[in-house]
């Protein structure tokens, strides 16, 4: 947060504070502040005090200091300012200039011997807000000294003769434009193609179609300022502040304030006035999903699975019973109701898989379950009950993103690619499938398989190549949304996150009681922060993806947790299903008296970690 310190040397008794009283100059640009900034008052004067006299760096006769300015002068040869508090003074400079406080910024200069920006930055600053292109031309050659490369000079003027060019089309003047273009910019011999694109713009026939074409403000302070914030880019901080930087470092530590908050579980809000700067912040675990909002009791045998759909209207739970059912998910109360039973499934249901427009539902059964059903969710009717043989076994199915097709496979060696009929397009032979999952590309398909791996399978061109390889069995594993990162549950090992681009195991979740039962994890809240599994301790288990340890452990289930699932579109609601025939609902906690709130802690422990 500091300046770099780049072009500073021979300059920088004019660019750090002077601990004197007598180490002012006066600006010698007409109409700016002493700051060495342009008034931004109606009538571009100096700021006066109340008794006349202009506000300077070293006239000490403010209406403010005058009776103290012994007492001032004395202290500041007391007390040297450190790097970090003249930073910290031109920062708050800056803001109080961009609000339009200038007389404070005076009077703040002037007591603390600061400067804003060096005097050569500051005319530059003021020759291109006024648009006298020749002398801000100028200007680049004191600056040169000064920068970080000296070949920012060619990328500086190019912008400033881009801003003339364009000022000038839209002026009416063609000629000076295509002087300006043909004499000044193509000699740089920087950017062609730009220059190229610059031409066509000749060829407006009006300043409307001018601006829409070139994707430009127009001539006028906002296009300005706006080239003003790129060629500061190429200036040391040090001459001239980098735009709005006090802004940039609060909305900074804001953001890690909420990147290290355990519990944040809200959409990111960039926005500053969203936010208190006085506190810090914090979000309260009581706002998190660890509390049971409803018990759901309609299945009469184990339940296996549960998935909410993709648009987070629907739950999808599958059991023993041999039933699925659809629940609705209330918008308002996320209170769930039985919307439909869909029933028939002999061998039981022990996974499921939603259609990316959530219109089909895919039910798949245990490993003795030569059967797949795709069912119609709207209207309740079994479209597809699929088997290529009666030795099959279908327990994993995945949807390709187009949503008209999907893979299907098994322990047993079957690994298949169907279209919404049934129908087989192609077969892949002797993988023993233990879980599937489709990237968002639409042609490679992950399976996890018995020898303890994922592989990458392409159907396009029947190519295949290894992606993770574990030293136990995966019994489960899930996709982020962005395919970038896979969560693993491995038998007597817990829950693992690789990264599927760099094939690395990134982290290893500690808590979590894994035997050789099917548990299935998954991802969930805001930005897939967060990480919940089922567990053989009858828990469900949640983690910031950063962190190894839980930050919460739900109780409530008496039998192993199977499976959990998060709400895609309400991040405070989460399913998990369990062998005690229950699905519960979790989310925050209910609006009660602190105390009893406080009460509610028995079925969520929290463990920072």
């Amino acid at each position: 947060m500091q300046a770099n310190g780049a072009g500073q040397g021979q300059e920088s008794s004019e660019l750090s504070c002077l601990n004197s009283a007598q180490n002012g100059e006066s600006s010698s640009v007409g109409g700016t502040h002493s700051n060495g900034l342009l008034s931004s008052t109606d009538n571009g004067n100096n700021v006066g005090t109340s008794n006349g006299s202009s506000v300077g760096p070293c006239t000490g006769t403010s209406a403010a200091s005058t009776a103290s300015s012994s007492e001032v002068g004395s202290l500041k040869k007391k007390k040297r300012l450190t790097q970090a508090e003249e930073d910290v003074i031109r920062l708050i400079g800056q803001h109080l200039h961009g609000l339009g406080l200038n007389q404070t910024v005076d009077l703040l200069m002037q007591e603390s011997g600061c400067r804003l920006e060096h005097s050569s930055a500051t005319k530059f600053r003021n020759h291109v807000m006024e648009g006298e292109w020749d002398k801000a031309e100028n200007d680049l050659n004191e600056l040169r000294a000064l920068m970080h490369s000296p070949n920012a000079i060619v990328r500086m003027k190019f912008l400033l003769l881009q801003q003339k060019y364009l000022e000038y089309l839209e002026d009416g003047k063609v000629l000076e434009a295509l002087q300006v273009l043909r004499g000044e910019l193509t000699p740089l011999k920087y950017n062609t193609d730009r220059i190229h694109v610059l031409s066509g713009y000749l060829m407006c026939s009006h300043a409307e179609d001018l601006r829409a074409k070139a994707e430009w403000e127009g001539k006028g302070t906002a296009s300005r300022c706006r080239l003003l914030d790129k060629l500061q880019t190429y200036l040391p901080p040090s001459v001239m502040l980098p735009p709005r930087r006090l802004h940039t470092l609060l909305r900074q530590a804001v953001e890690l304030q909420r990147d290290r908050c355990l519990y944040h579980n809200t959409k990111l809000d960039n926005n500053l006035d969203s936010v208190s700067l006085l506190l810090d912040h914090v979000c309260s675990r009581k706002q998190f999903p660890c509390y049971t909002q409803q018990i759901l009791t309609e299945h009469c045998n184990e339940v296996w699975f549960c998935k909410f759909s993709n648009d987070g209207t629907k739950l999808a739970t599958g059991s023993k019973d041999t039933t699925v059912i659809i629940w609705q998910v209330d918008p308002e109360t996320h209170q769930l109701k039985l919307l439909r039973t869909l029933e028939g499934h002999a061998y039981g249901v022990s996974y499921l898989a939603w259609s990316p427009d959530d219109t089909y539902l895919i039910a798949c059964g245990p490993d003795d379950c030569s059967e797949l059903w795709l069912w119609n969710v709207q209207t309740g009717e079994l479209r597809t009950k699929m088997s290529q043989s009666h030795e099959d076994s279908l327990t994993s199915v995945a949807w390709n993103p187009d949503g008209k097709r999907f893979v299907t496979g098994g322990q047993r060696g079957q690994f298949y690619q169907c279209d919404l009929d049934g129908n087989l397009l192609d077969s892949w032979e002797g993988v023993r499938v233990q879980c599937l999952w489709c990237l968002n590309d639409g042609r490679i398909v992950l399976a996890s398989d018995t020898h303890q791996r994922i592989r990458g399978y392409n159907f396009e061109d029947l190519t295949d190549r290894n992606i993770v390889q574990e030293d136990h069995p995966i019994m489960s594993f899930t996709v982020s949304k962005n395919g970038r990162l896979a969560l693993l549950n491995v038998a007597t090992q817990g829950v693992h996150l690789w990264d599927l681009q760099d094939r690395v195991l990134v982290r290893k979740y500690q808590g979590v009681t894994q035997g050789f039962y099917t548990i299935h994890s998954c991802f969930g809240g805001h930005n897939e922060d967060f990480i919940a599994s089922g567990s053989e301790d009858h828990k469900v288990y949640i983690w910031h993806r950063r962190g190894e340890l839980p930050i919460a452990e739900l109780t409530g289930h008496t039998r192993t947790v199977n499976c959990v699932s998060w709400n895609p579109a309400i991040p405070s609601l989460m399913a998990s299903a369990s062998d005690d025939g229950t699905v519960r609902i979790w989310g925050p906690a209910p609006f009660l008296e602190s105390q009893e709130a406080d009460g509610l802690n028995e079925n969520c422990s929290h463990m920072d970690s």
